[in-house]
């Protein structure tokens, strides 16, 4: 408790420095914090080796393997999103708008960071960085606690970017690592209120019950991902087949994959037979309801339990919709409010299923997989909320900052009695 309690005091003090340091001086750290990364790219390769033959000998599945997995393309990419949050605006300061009322004042709005942000993570060490770069750009210290099979990826990750930090000028305690992997830790973090102003799980439905449970600090869970895709009647089916494939195949183990398929009964006899034996020849098991097995062959018997769950792996379960409005229906039943999508040259249903499904990101004729925070343009991503208040989506440079009043006046006084 003690460690804790020193790491989290320091990164109290820091982010109090880091609010208003200038955009400039960030930008430096950004930068050589993607070098560092590059330059020290085999010390954390060989980190990651270990984690990942502890990991194989535990008998994780590949899923699992597969988002602790770090590589050169991977440095790189993450190198380049550190340049990419370096080269967006800085929020920090923006004043979004003024006003001035009948007695003279004028009022408006700033941007300021939220303070210190705790971020509990399991298995993916590209948070690391991401969430280390989004934070300093946006001015708040942020705390680290990734999970026990990534210690030593994180831990030499950390290394690297403290020493960028350093050298820029910047106060140590504007990136804190928890080195322990004692679960108490993580307990002990979610109680110190007076310090920490946010919390960010990102995990495995276990991790995000115990972190909702336990926290006196306000949470913004980026949960589970169970996206779907609809294939309406009037759907282009070429370009259905590819959007599906890069939905399920590119990267399964990921939240923004395609987890269920539905297909208007209208179009499902010339699709589906075609789509599900590319499905196959990837590796893809299908699950199907009595609809789905009565036209495609290798398809198993879908129950109620996979319209529920995120498989993480290339398990696809399929489903026959007699009409948009069931499509919707079964999408509002069972997602989990992360990325959903529609196939269609109908122009009118394409703005129906975005006013009415109701998820983070809802999409037109493209994969669910572009449900990124680099894809959309924010450089990186600290997660991506399923949760409406105050943030949803890919959490970016302006979802880790908040708004103060600012006002401004002449001498003003008021009387309570007009």
């Amino acid at each position: 408790m003690q460690e804790i309690v020193a790491i989290a005091e320091e990164a109290k003090q820091a982010s109090r420095l880091l609010a208003w340091a200038k955009t400039e001086v960030k930008n430096r750290a950004l930068e050589a914090m993607a070098e560092g990364l590059l330059k020290e790219k085999a010390k954390i390769l060989e980190a990651n080796a270990q984690d990942l033959a502890a990991a194989v000998e535990a008998g994780h599945p590949s899923a699992f393997i597969d988002r602790l997995t770090l590589n050169e393309k991977w440095l790189e990419q993450m190198a380049k999103a550190l340049k990419g949050i370096a080269g967006l605006p800085d929020p920090v300061g923006e004043v979004t708008g003024m006003w001035r009322r009948p007695n003279g004042l004028l009022v408006g709005r700033m941007r300021v960071p939220l303070g210190v942000i705790g971020v509990i993570y399991e298995s993916r060490p590209s948070v690391t960085a991401d969430a280390a770069g989004l934070c300093l750009k946006s001015g708040n210290a942020v705390i680290l606690r990734g999970g026990k099979e990534a210690i030593r990826s994180n831990g030499a990750l950390v290394d690297v970017l403290e020493e960028a930090i350093s050298d820029a000028g910047l106060p140590k305690g504007c990136l804190g690592f928890v080195r322990t992997t004692d679960r108490a830790a993580v307990k002990a973090l979610l109680t110190l209120d007076r310090y920490l102003d946010l919390v960010i799980p990102r995990g495995g439905g276990e991790l995000i019950r115990m972190v909702r449970e336990t926290s006196t600090i306000l949470v913004i869970a980026h949960e589970k991902g169970l996206c779907h895709t609809y294939v309406d009647e009037d759907a282009d089916l070429g370009m259905a087949e590819e959007i599906c494939y890069n939905a399920k195949v590119e990267r399964p183990g990921v939240c923004n994959a395609m987890e269920t398929l539905l297909v208007h009964e209208g179009v499902a006899r010339d699709f589906l037979p075609r789509m599900i034996e590319r499905l196959n020849k990837a590796g893809v098991e299908v699950r199907g309801c009595p609809r789905t097995r009565a036209i495609a062959q290798n398809v198993k018997e879908a129950t109620e339990v996979d319209w529920e769950t995120e498989y993480l792996d290339l398990i696809l379960s399929i489903k026959v919709v007699s009409s948009f409005e069931e499509a919707v229906e079964h999408i509002a039943r069972h997602s989990s409010g992360l990325a959903e999508a529609i196939v269609t040259k109908d122009h009118g249903r394409a703005m129906r299923f975005l006013r009415e499904v109701d998820a983070s990101a809802v999409f037109v004729n493209a994969s669910t997989r572009f449900t990124d925070g680099g894809e959309f343009g924010m450089g990186a991503e600290m997660g991506i909320s399923t949760q409406k208040l105050h943030a949803r989506g890919p959490m970016g440079l302006q979802e880790l900052t908040s708004e103060k009043f600012i006002v401004f006046g002449e001498g003003h006084v008021r009387d309570s009695r007009k």
